[in-house]
């Protein structure tokens, strides 16, 4: 029989991850936005793969999975390779496609909200749901205004990924990461 922690390994892992990105993308002003897109690029193809493995696991314990977590998984996934494979273009197309990571990724959690409320407790869910509400925000924000995007990408992505890292080492830490 293999022993299993209490811990969601993953979770933190992409949860540390994304919040030295966010920490990073902060403090390097000078950064060429065509590196973000492949920064970026990482970090959606992760964010997308971690949301494809949380539809499965849903989908295994409980019979069904919310589909919107497998669509913006998905999602993830193509943004990310897209990014990666023409950074140059990926730079131009950020202001868009950024704020339509922000959105899936936010709309994905929010749709298996009640499993958190179920599984990791109120704390966990209110904590979720707030973060996920910035985030709609702030895509929503981006998606009418691009030219404020570009301007503000490092100040939103970086706020993002930090908050989005502290979410993945918060769900590590609570019964929402424990493997069943």
């Amino acid at each position: 029989m293999r022993r299993r922690s209490g811990f969601g390994w993953l979770e933190l892992a992409i949860g540390i991850l994304l919040m030295v990105l966010g920490v990073w993308v902060f403090l390097e002003s000078g950064m060429a936005l065509t590196g973000m897109a492949v920064i970026f690029g990482l970090a959606a193809a992760a964010m997308g793969v971690a949301d494809i493995i949380l539809f499965i696991q849903v989908e295994r314990f409980t019979g069904f999975g919310p589909i919107l977590s497998l669509i913006a998984g998905i999602l993830s996934v193509m943004s990310g390779i897209m990014l990666l494979a023409y950074p140059k273009a990926g730079a131009l197309a950020l202001s868009l496609l950024f704020p339509i990571w922000f959105i899936a990724h936010c709309i994905s959690r929010l749709s298996h909200l009640h499993h958190i409320r179920f599984i990791a407790g109120q704390g966990m869910y209110t904590f979720t749901l707030i973060i996920n509400i910035i985030g709609l925000v702030l895509g929503l924000l981006m998606v009418f205004s691009p030219l404020f995007t570009l301007n503000l990408i490092r100040c939103f992505a970086s706020a993002y990924l930090v908050l989005l890292g502290i979410d993945g080492v918060v769900t590590a830490v609570s019964r929402m990461g424990r493997r069943r």
